[in-house]
């Protein structure tokens, strides 16, 4: 059953994945021992840059890749049989022969957005452990049938916010959570919107698919489009609503996920969204939003202000209180007063889980059987609050209301059509 499928089945999608799984068999994760053996779903840019990390791990092997794009698998497995001094990893088209290899003990799914899902739930289908490269898919929907599958399954699962990984993110939270900034009223979030990465089309003119590529592959649950270079290359598929929602969850899960953590709502959501955005104007094939403001307001009176950098808040996190503030980001941490950052926490202060290494984390947690630091419930909410940014810039600026423990809009119907993929039938 494809994506479509069972989205289209709305509330029995579940169900429908339920009956696949009772026909196919849930498989268990192999005992890896010492080592993981890892094979990688996505070797395009980004699948390759984490899969040289893992090769690096003593405790993982790198065993097979998997892309549409011969060029790209095909120097995945160059670059791992090159740091192996051997020949031994495999290359293959598509993930249901990656997956059925005994050998293969977790996966890093790296491919793009919109088969994030499907190869989710396959990889969990097999009983392999799970890297999954942030976001988790396209819609709200596609969230929820992701932890119901992992949870089903007990599946050792990562999500690809690796800021959790980085201490000065774990300080920022550690420090808020501990009340090192008073009584915290606001959160401020911006992230770059990408729109100076994406010259538009425009118009679109159909050309031959190239060898080397299974473009109907790439194309999985997305509609049929003609295909033109541009389509299947970063950045334009990251700006395309068939394939991804651009920036607001690619880039702001990240962050997003940083100011759930500390505020200690990492298990919940907002009460109310709202948001408008800058649509792009006279481009072919670029629709995602050029720039954001988004507001959500929490049980506990905090405002989350999510904005792009171009134009709203300075890129990274602030958290503000009472009695100072504290911003954080990949390039710093700073602190008003300067001193909040020297403080030391008491003996009863909150601890975060701490890792110092993504990757390595989830092969620690893959051999121990353990929670890894970025799980699949505290994902899934982050993720869900991008979404929500997502609905709200859709939803022309008015303020909406939201049920985070029900997971949907009590009030409006309009907003609860777009916690799926509307996507239209496929053209004859």
């Amino acid at each position: 059953m494809n994506r479509r499928g069972f989205l289209r089945a709305g509330t029995g999608a579940v169900a429908a994945l339920a009956a696949r799984r009772m026909l196919a068999g849930k498989g268990a994760l192999a005992s890896p021992n010492e080592r993981v053996n890892l094979g990688c779903i996505g070797a395009g840019g980004r699948g390759r840059s984490v899969l040289r990390h893992f090769a690096t791990l003593d405790n993982c092997r790198v065993v097979a890749v998997c892309d549409v794009k011969e060029s790209a698998r095909e120097e995945a497995r160059r670059l791992v049989n090159e740091y192996y001094g051997s020949d031994a990893c495999a290359a293959y088209n598509g993930h249901e022969e990656l997956l059925a290899r005994d050998d293969v003990d977790a996966v890093l799914i790296a491919s793009t957005d919109h088969w994030h899902l499907l190869h989710t739930v396959d990889a969990a289908d097999a009983g392999k452990a799970i890297y999954l490269e942030k976001p988790i898919g396209l819609s709200i929907e596609e969230a929820q049938v992701v932890r119901s599958v992992v949870e089903e399954h007990g599946t050792v699962f990562q999500f690809g916010t690796q800021q959790r990984s980085d201490p000065r993110f774990r300080q920022a939270c550690e420090l808020v959570r501990n009340g090192a900034v008073g009584a915290l009223h606001t959160v401020k979030v911006s992230v770059p919107a990408g729109a100076d990465e994406r010259p538009g089309l425009e118009r679109i003119e159909a050309e031959p698919v190239p060898s080397g590529l299974d473009y109907k592959r790439w194309l999985g649950p997305a509609p049929w489009r003609p295909y033109i270079p541009q389509r299947v290359i970063t950045p334009y598929w990251y700006h395309n609503s068939d394939y991804s929602l651009g920036f607001i969850a690619g880039w702001g899960i990240h962050h997003i996920d940083i100011a759930q953590w500390g505020m200690d709502t990492e298990l919940t959501g907002p009460e109310t969204v709202e948001g408008r955005a800058v649509w792009p104007s006279g481009d072919a094939l670029c629709d995602n939003p050029l720039g954001w403001e988004i507001e959500y307001k929490y049980a506990n009176g905090v405002t989350v202000d999510f904005t792009d950098s171009e134009t709203g808040h300075r890129q990274g996190v602030t958290f503000e209180g009472g009695d100072g503030w504290i911003w954080v980001s990949r390039s710093g941490i700073e602190a008003e007063p300067a001193g909040l950052l020297d403080e030391p926490l008491g003996e009863d202060a909150v601890r975060l889980y701490r890792s110092d290494d993504h990757a390595a984390n989830f092969i620690e947690c893959v051999l121990e059987g353990k929670a890894a630091v970025s799980p699949i419930r505290e994902s899934v909410c982050s993720d869900i609050v991008c979404q929500l940014g997502w609905i709200a810039v859709h939803c022309g600026g008015r303020k909406l209301r939201w049920d985070p423990e029900g997971e949907w809009f009590p009030e409006e119907d309009a907003p609860n059509r777009l916690l799926r993929q509307n996507w239209p039938e496929p053209e004859a």
